[in-house]
């Protein structure tokens, strides 16, 4: 089945509460949640990026595409503790709370461990693994607080299986898995849920710049279905983590995947 089946309409999964997500300004997977979770109803909505003018664009078109009148941006660099706490904070106050985080920020690459610099390795780290650390560690005590929340962090399936090149990483998402688990069994004791999804393959436009066309078109001939994930179908399971409907789900990581894992 080459062909991607038809856009899922929205179901109210998220009715009634506030979301923010990170790196979710373009055509990737954090704008396809951003944009599930304004249909699946929730009330408020924040999203970050690093591109103050393609910020400004998805939140314009947010609004626009979807009708939900509070959808607001603001800039943020998870690799500045600086920016993750104004970030947070502006988020609390803006929705009034926030119910729903959504940790996308990543950054991959192609390269040979033998040609990688220091630099190369920890950039993808620091972005991939360490921002999603502060993210969790900035915005946990306001849900621990309130005794509910949820976040969801982006994975891969390369966090379990090796692939030439993607040394740094799947090391990083390697990471994400494991801070995923640990981290849950803290919050859980509060009320709050993590949780991440694994995707396999979903093109978008900055996957297509991060790596070669050859590589791309030979991995998504490998799935079960004979094609790359749609992003959105990536942010439909997002939505169910978010959502009460995995109220029993802690630290578990879902693959989205046309194969095994």
């Amino acid at each position: 089945m080459k062909q991607a089946p038809e856009y899922v309409a929205g179901h109210g999964l998220l009715k009634g509460k506030s979301v923010l997500i990170t790196a979710a300004a373009g055509a990737g997977i954090g704008f396809a949640a951003a944009r599930r979770a304004a249909e699946e109803g929730c009330r408020a909505l924040m999203i970050s990026d690093i591109h103050p003018r393609r910020l400004d664009e998805a939140v314009t078109r947010l609004r626009a595409e979807t009708g939900l009148e509070q959808v607001y941006g603001q800039i943020c660099d998870v690799t500045n503790q600086q920016d993750v706490s104004t970030l947070v904070q502006l988020a609390e106050s803006k929705l009034a709370g926030i119910d729903v985080l959504i940790n996308n920020a990543g950054l991959g690459g192609q390269k040979n461990v033998v040609d990688m610099s220091d630099n190369e390795w920890s950039t993808v780290l620091d972005i991939t693994l360490t921002g999603t650390f502060r993210m969790i560690r900035e915005i946990l005590p306001h849900m621990q607080a309130r005794g509910h929340g949820v976040i969801v962090n982006n994975a891969s399936v390369l966090g379990w299986r090796a692939q030439k090149e993607q040394a740094h990483y799947a090391a990083a998402k390697a990471g994400v898995m494991a801070l995923t688990r640990c981290s849950a069994l803290e919050a859980a004791e509060h009320g709050v849920r993590i949780n991440a999804v694994s995707p396999s393959i979903a093109l978008h436009d900055f996957l297509k710049k991060a790596s070669s066309e050859e590589l791309l078109n030979q991995l998504a001939s490998k799935e079960a279905f004979g094609r790359a994930a749609e992003v959105w179908e990536v942010a439909n399971v997002m939505m169910f983590l978010a959502s009460d409907y995995s109220s029993y789900m802690a630290g578990e990581v879902v693959s989205v995947s046309s194969q095994q894992a």
